[in-house]
């Protein structure tokens, strides 16, 4: 790994939350010299999804390998045949452009990484403003059928369980506040004083 002492910033939640949307917002703000983790998956692309910007799309054998070769900071089975994961490549390219590294990533991912690097990690689940919101936003998106979506939902309530285990909880209600509120958090994690 290189010296630059970067930190890490999880941002994880069930879909629909608007995570993405938070995580984009910092990642427009220079001030914070975030670069994006782009995860590995097992799945295809879903809409306009590009290879090496959303995700980097590998096929199950490819991933299986690298699981076996140990080249993942994390990774998990989130649906069956369908794997995630951080590579650890992945964190040393941001780390040598001396940036720091921000996550979009589910809560076991996330949980996982900061049990790796628990003094550079701020680990943040963003909290949707219910399940229902949540299969409204889902259906909103056009991208799953109804089957995936109630897979979601049924995820949704265990990852929702799992908010007490990260460092800050964010409550996505109201979009501005909670893109401000991110933005803070970052910004003392770093040491950024305005």
């Amino acid at each position: 790994m290189s010296d630059f002492k970067g930190k890490l910033f999880v941002f994880s939640a069930p879909s629909g939350s608007g995570k993405t949307t938070i995580v984009r917002h910092l990642l427009s703000q220079e001030k914070l010299n975030l670069a994006f983790s782009i995860s590995a998956t097992s799945r295809a692309p879903r809409g306009e999804e590009k290879d090496g910007s959303d995700y980097y799309f590998i096929s199950l054998k490819e991933f299986k390998n690298k699981i076996k070769n140990d080249e993942f900071l994390e990774w998990e089975e989130v649906y069956r045949d369908n794997f995630y994961g951080t590579l650890k490549t992945e964190v040393e390219r941001i780390w040598s452009l001396k940036k720091h590294v921000i996550f979009d990533i589910d809560v076991v991912g996330g949980l996982r990484i900061k049990k790796k690097f628990p003094e550079r990690t701020l680990a943040v689940f963003v909290k949707p403003p219910s399940v229902d919101e949540l299969k409204i936003r889902l259906k909103k998106r056009k991208t799953e059928s109804d089957d995936k979506i109630n897979m979601r939902i049924a995820k949704a309530s265990v990852e929702l369980a799992t908010a007490p285990q990260f460092d800050k909880v964010i409550k996505n209600y109201d979009l501005e506040v909670a893109l401000k509120e991110a933005e803070e958090l970052v910004s003392n994690f770093i040491g950024i004083t305005e």
